[in-house]
């Protein structure tokens, strides 16, 4: 007798879908806002790729992009095995699918890396074009901030700079030493290299080549590894091409470190080593991170960049160059805490239109501390006399001596140097000087010193006020929600452009979900104020 096996093939649970997904999703939820940004801007001509001749066809790229974004408007960052995941599990992804099946990770991953990393950037102005018409945006004040952002890199993996200057030195001596060994042995064929203080790569090659060929070395077939009984002429040949190896390894670093840097990450070469303020190592280690730079207009990010450098001084140049690229004008009223404020970014502003609205490192204490400011042995109080010279508390008159460079700025900016006369007998010594010995001097630059007093006036009017008070709500608030309300406090990939695609992807969510923010906000107000005006 045959068994009656009856097989289910449907359960309780069964998944059942309206014919229009548009049914089941809320009115308010951000994925038609989303889908009207998407719809009112042309992504087409970022997104042009070559099919191959061969091959499955390639996924759609403007729904490779809507899921994207869209991803990282919800939640801030996602990773692709993420988006994944909600493409099969998140209705709304359904709906942008468009009965398209559910990509793979590596899809989304290939799609990023070969389209998305070249064209972001034109696709995040293209974003902000459309959002800043519909919300008359003011790109003319902007509200600059910065923060450091630890990079995706070991973190033993760090590169100075200022020891591999050092030790190329002592390899250039090493070299030296060898070089006159060489020639001792060389005396009966009638050469004899030249000795340097510092030797080119191609000079030390050639030698190389050189010293085989009068010597009969085969490079080949001579011998290798423990055990083995080496001639002087080998020995010396094999100690020259391991200091060549390690010249073309600290020519590397320094390169890589370029100019403006001291440091730099193996694993990443983008990264720089930093203090951070939240040092997850707790032993107040440096770090391998990025200076993360963002101009903030109405709330929005207008323009993002990452820097190596570890002062903020450093980033706001190449910051406004960018605004300038993408608005094609320099903004009116660039608004930043002291960290921006210096003579190099004042002189900056004053050339290009710009209004100084950045504090200066002494700010606070020259306009709250009284005591400060009123000091009488601070030089920019000494009163001056009819030739213009500066006279001490004690009448003495401070001499001229010379004109100082300052190191390190780009504009030739100098200061001017004055001594006191004598401060011998002087019973205001202790108070007026710091050093026990000799006399006064001070160091005066008149050009900054007008900076500053126009600084404080900017700062101190109306206008001012509510640029600074708009700045700690718009600049460190933007940072605020990006880092804690959706913990993104460490970067994922590694590399420069990596990194940037990076950020651009989760400004684009971010200037996509304060839009929806802002725009439910503005339709929740009409709708109360209909129901109040309706009683």
């Amino acid at each position: 007798m045959k068994n009656n096996i009856t097989r289910k093939y449907n359960t309780p649970y069964q998944l059942k879908l309206p014919l229009e997904i548009e049914k089941i999703i809320e009115i308010s939820d951000p994925v038609y806002t989303f889908c009207e940004v998407m719809e009112n801007i042309d992504l087409r001509k970022y997104l042009a790729v070559k099919e191959s001749r061969t091959g499955r066809k390639r996924y759609s790229p403007e729904i490779l992009l809507k899921i994207i974004l869209f991803a990282f408007m919800e939640n801030g960052y996602v990773s692709t095995r993420e988006i994944e995941k909600l493409c099969k599990t998140d209705i709304r992804f359904m709906y942008l699918l468009d009965e398209h099946p559910a990509p793979s990770h590596m899809t989304i991953d290939n799609f990023m890396n070969e389209i998305l990393a070249v064209s972001i950037s034109d696709i995040f102005n293209e974003i902000n074009g459309y959002i800043f018409k519909e919300e008359n945006v003011d790109v003319n004040h902007i509200y600059i901030d910065g923060t450091k952002i630890a990079a995706n890199a070991n973190k033993y993996s760090w590169v100075w700079k200022k020891s591999s200057v050092k030790n190329r030195k002592k390899t250039f001596d090493k070299v030296t030493v060898l070089l006159d060994e060489i020639n001792k042995t060389l005396i009966y064929h009638g050469v004899k290299f030249g000795l340097r203080e510092e030797y080119a790569i191609e000079y030390l090659e050639e030698i190389s080549e050189k010293y085989a060929e009068l010597c009969n070395i085969n490079p080949d077939v001579i011998v290798r590894g423990r055990g083995h009984h080496k001639t002087t002429e080998q020995r010396n040949y094999d100690k020259l091409n391991e200091y060549i190896e390690k010249l073309k390894k600290y020519a590397e670093h320094i390169s890589i470190c370029g100019e403006d840097r001291n440091s730099y990450s193996k694993t990443d070469s983008g990264a720089t080593f930093f203090r951070m303020k939240r040092d997850y190592m707790g032993n107040d280690q440096l770090l391998p991170a990025y200076n993360v730079q963002a101009a903030i207009c109405d709330e929005y990010i207008a323009v993002i960049d990452a820097k190596p450098y570890a002062s903020d001084q450093d980033c706001f140049v190449p910051l406004m160059e960018k605004f300038k690229e993408i608005y094609g004008h320099y903004p009116k009223y660039p608004v930043a805490d002291a960290g921006y404020g210096s003579y190099n970014n004042y002189l900056y502003c004053e050339e290009h239109g710009m209004e100084k609205y950045m504090k200066f490192t002494m700010f606070e204490k020259e306009t709250k501390n009284e005591k400060y400011h009123t000091n009488p042995y601070r030089a920019v109080n000494f009163r001056r006399d009819a030739e213009g010279k500066l006279i001490c508390p004690n009448n003495k008159k401070f001499v001229f001596k010379y004109n100082k460079h300052v190191k390190g700025n780009k504009y030739g900016r100098t200061e001017e140097l004055y001594e006191c006369e004598s401060c011998e007998g002087c019973p205001n010594k202790t108070e007026c000087c710091k050093s026990t010995k000799g006399n006064r001097t001070v160091r005066i630059n008149r050009e900054l010193t007008t900076f500053h007093e126009e600084v404080i006036s900017n700062l101190e009017s109306i206008h001012g006020a509510l640029l600074c008070m708009n700045r700690s709500i718009q600049s460190e608030g933007t940072f605020g929600i990006i880092k804690w309300d959706r913990d993104y406090k460490r970067l994922f990939r590694r590399g420069k452009e990596s990194v940037l695609l990076e950020l651009t992807l989760i400004s684009c969510g971010y200037n996509l979900y304060k839009y929806h923010n802002k725009k439910a906000s503005c339709q929740h107000c009409y709708l109360t104020g209909a129901m109040h005006s309706k009683k």
